[in-house]
């Protein structure tokens, strides 16, 4: 008979409860029972039973018995009947087991004469016997409990752990449980599911102690493996609570306000737009012209978010465990692997995942040279993960997911067919070898990896690399307004500037970048800083896309090109400004490869360094596809040319347009005045009848401005002295919308008036005679 058996032959063997209730034993019985229990109970004397005779029972003088920890059955009353049936039978499943010492009945109630309450004595310390195992148990808990140790990870790690015992093993487990802490059960578990079991073990006990009790009888079991295992799970969740909250602080809030303040991402960001096919191709919506399709002759992709990247239904469908999330510069892609991160840290997304990584290109310029491995990369940039053990990075139900961001300012060439093979995550190397054999898939055979990068850049990656490629394409015109609305805390404010944004085409266009977006919050905010909520917001548009190009440049010179200096970023633009004015001129959007020698400039300094290009595929035909390189917006290519335009006038005293004019001889014996160049500007773009020199004219224009003159300053050699530019500038387009009968471009310079804040009629100068 095993131990469970006999502790149920005992209990069947003690007096009933109907029995210890009532009192009503033979004198010899109720002796043995004294003798029996006298160091554990003291019984008070009781009163004569009263004779209630065939009339109901008077219950207003019962008294009730404290709740005992027995698993014995509770009774609210009991007839004279009933008790003695319950004398009679004494193998009942609700005897009590009178040899331990908590187990007496719970709340029954008789009546006032045969009520007996029992009293514990004051014992003295010699009368204590030693604990037991399971008092021991409950005494040692940890009163400094691990913040991560919740009620939800408790019960699904006991879960789990249980769930891997046979059926045979798991019922054993169950009898353990009902001998040891019957007081926790009604009636015995054996026939009680597994939810059910936890969930009871988790409602009598502690966290902690619902661990040790698992551990302590699978240990009795010899399940030593299994002991193992709920350590090992105990030690990943901390460890993941800890990563989450350093993540937290790093990824959890956002400083993008005008005045510093920073705020919860959530707060600021919306969804972006990202699809599950790349090479779409830059955004070609224009305020004026109508400009072919440039895209890859592909199907509509389908619309993703971040909580579909690597999920375990696309790693069922899918071998690829290599994600490419492309984009153009301000597209959105850090801010994508933000919401990936929070939503990991918050558990919206990715449960799988028991550990996720987000590691920065930019940070891990700091490893260069020296010698570690990728544990000790990640423990350097994320000490909570100190406590892993090297089988973590092996493990197959450690799943851990890896988020490479920025790939394009990783300057050292990825070779993929000369570099080392490695494949132990604790092998020491350095970091080109580490980072290629991660995007090789041959380190962490079983990781998850997410590769951000601008286009081209992808380029590196060999054609038998096993990878999907998603592309984020920014906001759409909801998320767009959605932004404005978060990121503005007076509604009002926000109501200004979307309608501000969508007065004029070309900034609603150019809002589905996220950074465009918060260039122009930035600005707005400082003006309803300054001049108050009802203040004019800007007029030129010029204004906010050299933000743009500065913001873009910063970057570069910040992560990209730090040796870059102000001289070489100037010729990087006149060469790249030429180039998009005679592309404007030809009526030509797509940059063949030939141009980039023919201007001598590097094209990878263009597309993944100050990311003004970008670089899709197209397919023509069936079998062959062209490597296609464009501005990452027509108006970008627009506002470049007018940067050449002006640079080249200022710096080298050149008219850009005079080769154009018919009048070649005027200005031979002396050089360009800003009338003329402005005057011939006006002339060339009157004569294009499909407007694609329209926004460039109003970028030429707005350049006039001194606010953007400011900003310009670096790369002017010498200072501008303009005074009357702007003036003079206005007067030339009222005389040229006056002489003009095209009422479409009419319209334009109408814009250029507005460009420059001047569309009140005002005095004609001298220009207006030429």
């Amino acid at each position: 008979m095993s131990d469970v058996d006999e502790a149920m032959a005992t209990q069947s063997e003690g007096s009933s409860i109907g029995e210890a209730a009532s009192g009503r034993r033979e004198s010899g019985l109720e002796e043995e029972v004294e003798d029996e229990d006298e160091d554990l109970y003291y019984i008070p004397p009781r009163r004569p039973s009263l004779d209630l005779g065939p009339s109901p029972m008077d219950t207003t003088h019962w008294y009730y018995v404290d709740q005992a920890l027995s698993p014995a059955q509770s009774y609210s009353t009991m007839t004279s009947e009933d008790s003695d049936k319950m004398k009679e039978d004494n193998t009942s499943s609700t005897s009590v087991r009178r040899q331990r010492a908590d187990s007496y009945s719970s709340c029954y109630s008789v009546d006032s004469d045969d009520c007996e309450k029992k009293i514990r004595k004051v014992r003295s310390k010699e009368d204590v016997p030693e604990s037991s195992d399971t008092n021991k148990l409950i005494e040692n808990t940890s009163e400094n409990r691990h913040p991560s140790l919740s009620i939800s990870f408790t019960f699904k790690a006991i879960s789990k752990t249980l769930g891997k015992l046979s059926e045979f093993d798991l019922m054993a487990f169950k009898r353990m449980l009902w001998k040891y802490y019957p007081q926790s059960f009604n009636t015995p578990p054996q026939n009680t599911d597994l939810v059910d079991l936890v969930d009871r073990l988790l409602e009598c006990y502690s966290l902690e102690n619902s661990f040790q009790i698992t551990k302590t009888h699978l240990a009795e079991m010899g399940k030593k493996k299994l002991v193992e295992y709920v350590d090992t799970l105990c030690l990943r969740n901390e460890v993941r609570y800890e990563l989450a909250e350093s993540l937290k602080q790093k990824y959890g809030e956002v400083c993008e306000d005008y005045g510093g303040e920073k705020r919860p991402f959530d707060d600021v960001h919306t969804t972006l737009k990202i699809v599950s096919t790349c090479d779409n191709g830059p955004n070609i919506e224009h305020e004026v012209m109508k400009i072919g399709k440039l895209d890859s002759n592909q199907e509509a992709p389908k619309e993703i978010s971040t909580a579909d990247i690597l999920t375990p239904k696309y790693l069922e469908t899918s071998s690829s465990r290599f994600i490419l999330l492309t984009g153009v510069a301000g597209s959105g892609k850090s801010m994508a692997v933000r919401r990936l991160v929070l939503d990991w840290i918050e558990e919206r997304a990715h449960k799988h995942v028991t550990f996720l990584f987000p590691l920065p290109f930019r940070e891990l310029k700091q490893f260069e040279g020296e010698k570690l491995s990728l544990a000790d990369l990640v423990k350097k940039l994320y000490p909570a993960t100190e406590k892993l053990r090297d089988e973590d990075y092996r493990c197959d139900e450690c799943q851990m997911m890896f988020v490479f961001d920025g790939l394009d300012e990783y300057h050292w060439k990825i070779d993929f067919e000369n570099t080392e093979l490695l494949s132990d995550p604790t092998d020491t190397s350095n970091l080109k070898v580490i980072v290629v054999n991660l995007m090789r898939a041959r380190l962490l055979y079983r990781g998850l990896f997410l590769v951000t990068t601008r286009p081209y850049v992808r380029a590196c990656v060999p054609w038998d690399a096993h990878y999907d490629e998603i592309e984020v394409l920014g906001f759409r015109d909801t998320q767009r307004d959605e932004y404005f609305q978060k990121r503005f805390k007076d509604s009002n404010q926000a109501a200004r500037v979307i309608d501000y944004i969508n007065s004029t085409k070309t900034l609603r266009v150019m809002c589905h970048l996220p950074l465009f977006c918060s260039i122009v919050a930035n600005e707005c905010q400082r003006v309803f800083k300054e001049k108050g909520t009802h203040a004019e917001l800007p007029n030129s548009i010029t204004y906010i896309y050299t933000k743009l190009l500065f913001a873009l440049l910063r970057q570069n010179r910040k992560w990209r090109a730090p040796e870059n200096s102000v001289d070489k970023e100037r010729d990087f633009l006149i060469k790249l400004g030429k180039l998009a004015f005679s592309m404007l001129e030809q009526g030509q959007y797509k940059i063949a490869q030939t141009d980039w020698k023919e201007n001598d400039i590097n094209d990878q300094e263009a597309v993944p360094y100050t990311g003004l290009c970008t670089q899709y595929v197209t397919k023509p035909y069936v079998l062959f596809h062209e490597n296609v390189l464009s501005f990452i917006h027509p108006t970008m290519q627009e506002y470049l040319a007018a940067l050449y335009a002006m640079l080249t006038f200022a710096n080298l005293g050149k008219n850009v347009f005079e080769e154009k004019l018919k009048n070649k001889v005027k200005g031979m014996f002396r050089g360009p005045t800003p009338s003329e160049m402005y005057k011939n500007a006006v002339d060339r773009s009157l004569q294009c009848e499909d407007g694609r020199l329209d926004i460039f004219l109003r970028f030429l224009f707005g350049m006039t401005l001194k606010t953007n003159q400011e900003l310009l300053q670096p790369f002017f050699t010498s200072p501008l002295k303009w005074p009357t530019t702007t003036e003079d500038a206005a007067a030339l387009i009222r005389k040229r919308m006056k002489d003009s009968q095209n009422p479409e471009r009419n319209r334009n310079l109408h814009c250029c008036l507005k460009e420059l804040g001047s569309q009140s009629r005002g005095s004609v100068s001298s220009l207006t005679d030429c």
